[in-house]
Formats: C-alpha cells, sequence, structure tokens
C-alpha cells in the first residue's frame, strides 16, 4: 500500500526526508535537487519515480521551499 506523506513531515524544514536515489518513489511532493548540482530544482510530486539527471543516477536531496529561487 502507498503511504502519503505525513502533514508535518511536509512542513517540517527540508521536508523531513532523507535522501532519495534515482528510480526510487518519491516520500512527498516538494522541490527537490540532484546531490550533484543543488541548483537544478525540480518540482517533483508524491509517488513519481525520481529520474536520472543529465542520463546518470543520482541522488535526489529535498529542498526547503524558501531556499528556491525562480531565477
Amino acid at each position: 500500500m502507498k503511504r502519503i506523506a505525513l502533514l508535518k513531515e511536509r512542513q517540517a524544514p527540508g521536508g523531513g526526508q532523507a535522501p532519495a536515489p534515482t528510480g526510487s518513489h518519491c516520500p512527498a511532493s516538494g522541490f527537490w535537487a540532484p546531490g550533484s548540482d543543488p541548483q537544478a530544482v525540480q518540482l517533483i510530486f508524491e509517488g513519481q519515480v525520481f529520474p536520472a539527471f543529465d542520463g546518470v543516477p543520482t541522488v535526489w536531496v529535498r529542498r526547503a521551499a524558501g531556499t528556491v529561487s525562480a531565477g
């Protein structure tokens, strides 16, 4: 059964989420960045499979909403 992230996890600084590798399912919707390029932020929704970055498997890290720039 699919686990839905608790509201506390979604609102915690950094999302309260551990880094997740390419190919795993996103535990909570939010902004995630590959560990190799923290500026390449992507919006990934809960349940989506984390993609490769630039064709290479990577580890994704949740970014706090306040640290994401629009540029």
